[in-house]
C-alpha cells in the first residue's frame, strides 16, 4: 500500500463473501492494506433516532466503518436501501449512495432521467392496462418490438415479440399479471450485440461485447451470453459516464448499443458483475474500485449528499 494511504475499514453489504464480486473485493482490499468485512444487510436491524442513528447485527452495533461498498441484489432492494441509508445517515461514505441504487432499480425512472438528459436510448413507451393496445405499438415503431417488465434483471422477463400480433398478447398477458411494463423499439442493425461500459467515477476503466447466443436476443452472460474485450468510441464512451452520472452512480455498469443514430443507453446496472468484464478484459476492476474509494472516502466526498436529480 502506498504510504500516503491510511488503511480503512470497510463494509460490503452483501448476501454471501462466495459470490465473485464480494470475495474478489474483499481480496483486493487486503491486497492493498485494508480492514473489510461482508456483512448481510437482510441481518441487520436499526435504531432509528434524530442524534444517534445506529445499525446493529447479530447483537453487535456496527459502526467505525470509513466505506461502505455496496452489493444490494435486486430482490432485496427495498431493505438494502433502507440499510444503506442508515450508514449515509450515520457519517459513512457510501461507494453508490441509496437513493441513486434506487433510481436504478426503477426503470422507468432511470429512462426518464435519460430522457430528460438529453442521453441517448431506445423509443420507449411505458403502460399499466393500455386501452388502445394498438397505438402503444405504433408509439415505438411497430413490431418488432422488446417488451420489458419493470422489475426484471439479467434479462429475466423481457420478451422479443416479433409480430403485432405476438405483441398484442404479451401485453395482454402483462396486463392480466397486473404488471408494469415498458414497451421499446427493436435495434435491430445491433444484432444481438450490446457493450457494457464499467464505469469508476469519470471514466469508463472497461469495456466488453456481449453477443447472444444462437436464437436469443438477449446477451446477458447469464442467458449463456458470450464477452469479449472491445475498443469503444469516444461518443459511446461519453454516452456510458454520461448515464451513470445522470443516475447519480459512481460506480455503474452501463449496458449500451450500437444504433443508426448513435450509441443507445438500455440500462445502468448499480451492482455489476466483476466475473465477466474482468475475465474478458484481463484488468483488475476489483482493485481500481478500491483505489477509487481510497481517494474519495479519506476526503469525504460526496458523503450524506445526493448525487444527480429525479
Amino acid at each position: 500500500m502506498p504510504h500516503s494511504i491510511k488503511p480503512l475499514s470497510i463494509c460490503v453489504l452483501s448476501r454471501k463473501q462466495s459470490i465473485y464480486s464480494t470475495g474478489r473485493l474483499v481480496e483486493a482490499a487486503h491486497k492493498r492494506g485494508h480492514q473489510i468485512r461482508v456483512i448481510d444487510p437482510l441481518k441487520c436491524y436499526m435504531n432509528i433516532m434524530s442524534n444517534n442513528p445506529s445499525i446493529h447485527y447479530k447483537h453487535e452495533v456496527l459502526d467505525g466503518f470509513d466505506a461502505i461498498i455496496p452489493r444490494i441484489g435486486a430482490s432485496i432492494t427495498f431493505y438494502g436501501t433502507a440499510v444503506l441509508r442508515q450508514f449515509e445517515m450515520m457519517g459513512v461514505y457510501s461507494l453508490n449512495e441509496s437513493i441513486a441504487i434506487a433510481r436504478s432499480r426503477d426503470k422507468l425512472r432511470a429512462h426518464q432521467i435519460f430522457s430528460r438528459r438529453g442521453i441517448g436510448m431506445p423509443v420507449t413507451g411505458f403502460a399499466h392496462s393500455p386501452s388502445d393496445t394498438a397505438d402503444l405499438i405504433h408509439l415505438v415503431g411497430g413490431a418488432p418490438l422488446v417488451i420489458k417488465l419493470l422489475e426484471g434483471t439479467q434479462g429475466k422477463g423481457v420478451i422479443l415479440a416479433e409480430t403485432k400480433k405476438a405483441a398484442e398478447s404479451v401485453i395482454e398477458a402483462f396486463r392480466g399479471l397486473n404488471a408494469f411494463f415498458l414497451v421499446q423499439e427493436f435495434i435491430k442493425e445491433a444484432g444481438g450485440e450490446d457493450i457494457r461500459c464499467f464505469v469508476i467515477g469519470d471514466k469508463v476503466v472497461a469495456a466488453m461485447v456481449r453477443r447472444a447466443q444462437a436464437g436469443e436476443f438477449r446477451s446477458n452472460l447469464h442467458r449463456g451470453g458470450t464477452a469479449e474485450v472491445i475498443r469503444i468510441t469516444p461518443e459511446e464512451r461519453k454516452t456510458a459516464v454520461s448515464a451513470a452520472k445522470a443516475i447519480g452512480l459512481r460506480v455503474a455498469g452501463v449496458d449500451i448499443v450500437r444504433s443508426k443514430r448513435g450509441p443507445l443507453v438500455l440500462e445502468v446496472n448499480s451492482s455489476p458483475g466483476l466475473e465477466g468484464i474482468e475475465e474478458a478484459t484481463g484488468k483488475d476492476i476489483a482493485g481500481l474500485i478500491i483505489q477509487y474509494i481510497e481517494k474519495n472516502a479519506q476526503s469525504g466526498t460526496g458523503t450524506g449528499k445526493e448525487r444527480g436529480k429525479g
